[in-house]
């Protein structure tokens, strides 16, 4: 393969080219497909952060584009036998690649020329797309300065230029950051904005941007990592921010500006209300606690509780054990399976967590706590039943008559 024709990339010359001919130079197979290699192609290979194009060649779809010792080698899904084939890329995925591309170098360039911010990383994603930036801390202000500089760029429509540079005039093009390859480099230049040693494809002005929305930002190593939406991604994005705000307006009887400042008023609202019915919780259990003891039979009080949350258990069972010297064995499912309660008083000079290991192996579940209050999730196939009966017959062992009735 060293020693073939290399590939002429149809895409340097004519990123907007959809369909192409040529001649297949020889056929492989890499990770167990079927491989062609052409002496050209529109098909641009995953590469600097931008996946591989997909399409068809003569109607077999093309899985993957990679190069190898520049050669492009294009993955197919069944094996074909033609010496000349017909190619077609999926031109709106081709056009998302390109506002996503493009659209990264303009955001790149107002990071570095707003906030001193270079870039480390790029990755165009199949929803998202990535740019990490050498910031340890940024501010909403800032983040609205550098949206705001990047959509006036794409507002104004210049123009992208592509063109090769040899390597000893590299150093007359003010790069933003040194390439990382040698010989003949591309660059991408947004007129008079940003110019980059890119091999992506790119739009021919940046009016074709349409727009670049930050949506998200996290630290990562010592950086902070942005993700972002353009041009039909940010409208898809938009549509439905938009859908849902409107219906959540609609649903609090406010503006749609307004919605924010209603919820906080309502997670104020209900956080108060958490406080108080936190309290009659309290309270209930401490009744029914009483209750439960009246009717105790002795001093292991066991039982399969029905309608309790996980924490309405665990609430009673505390509220029984300080009212006196009882063993308490609860379980109750949930959503996700059985749930096991198991609290006692510290005067029994009983571990619970020595019900783990028996339980776990019953049941499969994991758990664990303290000595004197313990809870194991279990599947939903546990027979809690039976999980009962054996915690009751452990814990009756280990009181040497201290719970008969």
């Amino acid at each position: 393969m060293k020693n073939m024709e290399e590939t002429r990339r149809l895409y340097f010359e004519n990123s907007y080219q959809v369909e192409f001919e040529a001649k297949v130079l020889k056929t492989v197979v890499h990770e167990d497909k079927t491989a062609l290699i052409l002496d050209q192609t529109c098909f641009y290979p995953e590469s600097g952060g931008q996946p591989s194009d997909k399409g068809t060649i003569d109607g077999v779809k093309v899985e993957k584009v990679l190069e190898e010792n520049s050669q492009i080698l294009h993955l197919l899904e069944k094996e074909i036998f033609s010496e000349k084939v017909k190619g077609k890329i999926d031109w709106p995925l081709r056009f998302d690649h390109m506002q996503q591309h493009s659209g990264q170098h303009i955001l790149s360039q107002s990071f570095c020329e707003l906030l001193d911010g270079e870039t480390h990383s790029f990755h165009l994603g199949e929803e998202v797309s990535t740019l990490e930036i050498g910031l340890t801390k940024i501010s909403e202000e800032e983040i609205e300065k550098v949206e705001k500089l990047s959509n006036e760029i794409i507002f104004q429509d210049r123009e992208i230029k592509t063109y090769f540079v040899p390597e000893d005039r590299i150093k007359e093009i003010p790069l933003r950051r040194p390439p990382k390859k040698e010989g003949l480099i591309r660059v991408v230049e947004v007129s008079g904005f940003d110019f980059s040693a890119c091999g992506g494809t790119h739009c021919r002005r940046t009016g074709e941007i349409g727009l670049i929305k930050i949506t998200k930002w996290e630290r990562i190593r010592n950086n902070i990592r942005f993700e972002f939406l353009c041009g039909g991604r940010a409208l898809r994005d938009y549509g439905w921010k938009t859908r849902d705000l409107r219906l959540l307006a609609n649903q609090m009887t406010s503006s749609e500006k307004e919605v924010f400042s209603s919820l906080q008023k309502l997670f104020l609202e209900l956080k108060s209300l958490k406080k108080k019915m936190k309290k009659i919780q309290e309270r209930i259990a401490f009744y029914e606690a009483q209750e439960t003891i009246a009717r105790a039979e002795g001093k292991i009080i066991k039982g399969i509780l029905v309608d309790r949350s996980v924490e309405e258990a665990r609430l009673l069972a505390l509220n029984i054990i300080r009212q006196g010297d009882y063993v308490v064995l609860y379980s109750l499912r949930t959503e996700r399976g059985g749930h096991l309660v198991f609290a006692c008083s510290e005067n029994l000079k009983l571990d619970l967590r020595e019900l783990i290991p028996l339980i776990s192996s019953l049941t499969g579940g994991r758990g664990g706590g303290s000595s004197s209050l313990v809870e194991i999730a279990t599947d939903e196939k546990a027979d809690l039943e039976l999980v009962l009966t054996r915690a009751y017959e452990f814990v009756k062992s280990k009181g040497t008559g201290t719970f008969s009735p």
